[in-house]
């Protein structure tokens, strides 16, 4: 054991309850940060992982990023031509199971096809605007939690007729439907079909559930007026983050906008960093306030033990070997302040996972947390940091005395 060391554990122990005050205090830091900073990343991925489940994370559209350019722009670059309307060109994504055929070569995750159409349902005389989708009940299930989502029925129930519904569970009771009833569905071309409700669903966004109506392929083609129509492809990545450069790459290679959850969602993902940037400064400033107690705990023992400095310093010991004994006392009280904090911070974090949630909107039923290392390291940086610095400033005044000045008596 080193001479600093010894000196440096001498002190400490000799004032138990200010070393037991201290230790507490960078405890009590470092276990409610690492608490708080588990309970909010649990919150974020659990937050993240309802979003991103919820929906496929990539997109494909019949939509081009940027309007098509007229022929005359593109042969005349000084010429102005105003008042031209666009020709029409057919909705849909052009030979879209080669295209779904293709991205299965390379895109690791599943692809579904899906037609977008817009509808008024009717029944008992009251009219609701609906957005239809038409999926393969085979190949949806792979891209989306809509089948967890289906009450009071499954998705196969679509092919139980030849024109099966599932309405959202909103939209169901704005009509007053139940299981069984027949709906009038018309498209936006005029084309009417008589639909059978054969399930609900419900998603838990009250904006998509009192709109939102399921059927099959074929029967959303027929509403649209269009055979063979398919104006959108559904992609699950099996890894959820690299959706953004998937859906680069599958837009350069198709010419169709290619949306990611990261792109649809961008303004929730900066309000996350800026949460996280929050939740750091708090935990900072929570571990700070705990230095105090190193800093006024070194700063006692270095007014108490001045002569003894003085006397050891007549002895031989140097400046910076006074000063590296009260910089490792910090040390001590902070490391141990840290070991305590980590079980701290781990039983209340175990704790606050015990805690139930009932409520009908959520489907978590615990209070989500998050264990990770990258917690415990961050704290005990933070918290070592931040003892050493408190450490050092008295020991810093106690390198400097004079022992000629103290033994004389002098000031």
């Amino acid at each position: 054991m080193s001479l600093s060391f010894f000196i440096a554990f001498t002190h400490v122990r000799s004032r138990v309850r200010q070393t037991v005050v201290g230790v507490l205090g960078v405890a009590t830091g470092v276990g409610f940060s690492i608490m708080m900073a588990a309970l909010m990343e649990g919150s974020q991925r659990d937050f993240i992982a309802q979003l991103v489940d919820a929906l496929p994370h990539i997109l494909v559209s019949d939509e081009r990023r940027n309007p098509t350019p007229q022929p005359a722009d593109e042969a005349f670059d000084a010429a102005e031509i105003q008042g031209l309307t666009t020709k029409a060109i057919r909705p849909g994504i052009k030979n879209p199971f080669a295209i779904m055929e293709a991205l299965g070569g390379w895109v690791e995750g599943a692809v579904a096809p899906s037609v977008q159409a817009k509808a008024v349902v009717r029944f008992a005389g009251r009219d609701r605007s609906a957005s239809i989708i038409g999926v393969d009940p085979r190949r949806e299930a792979a891209v989306s939690k809509l089948p967890t989502q289906i009450r009071e029925g499954t998705l196969a129930d679509l092919y139980r007729s030849s024109s099966a519904i599932i309405l959202g569970d909103g939209l169901a009771r704005k009509l007053g439907v139940r299981r069984g009833n027949v709906v009038s569905v018309t498209g936006g071309l005029g084309h009417t079909l008589l639909c059978t409700v054969v399930a609900f669903s419900h998603t838990g966004v009250a904006s998509a559930d009192d709109s939102q109506a399921y059927v099959l392929l074929k029967t959303a083609q027929i509403l649209s007026g269009q055979t063979g129509l398919v104006n959108e492809i559904r992609i699950k990545a099996q890894d959820a983050m690299g959706a953004r450069e998937i859906a680069a790459r599958i837009e350069e290679e198709t010419g169709y906008k290619s949306v990611s959850w990261q792109e649809a969602h961008e303004d929730l993902l900066s309000a996350f960093e800026v949460r996280n940037l929050i939740m750091y400064m708090v935990v900072g400033a929570i571990l700070l306030v705990a230095s105090f107690g190193t800093y006024n705990i070194i700063s006692t023992i270095t007014h108490e033990k001045t002569r003894d400095i003085a006397i050891l310093k007549s002895l031989g010991l140097t400046s910076a070997l006074v000063r590296r004994i009260f910089v490792m006392e910090g040390f001590v009280i902070g490391l141990a302040g840290t070991m305590l904090g980590f079980a701290l911070g781990y039983g209340l974090t175990f704790a606050l996972s015990l805690v139930e949630i009932k409520s009908p909107f959520m489907d978590a039923t615990h209070l989500p947390v998050h264990y990770a290392p990258v917690h415990y390291a961050i704290a005990a940086a933070v918290a070592l940091t931040a003892s050493l610095t408190a450490a050092y400033l008295p020991a810093r005044k106690a390198a400097a005395v004079q022992p000629v000045d103290i033994i004389r008596g002098a000031s």
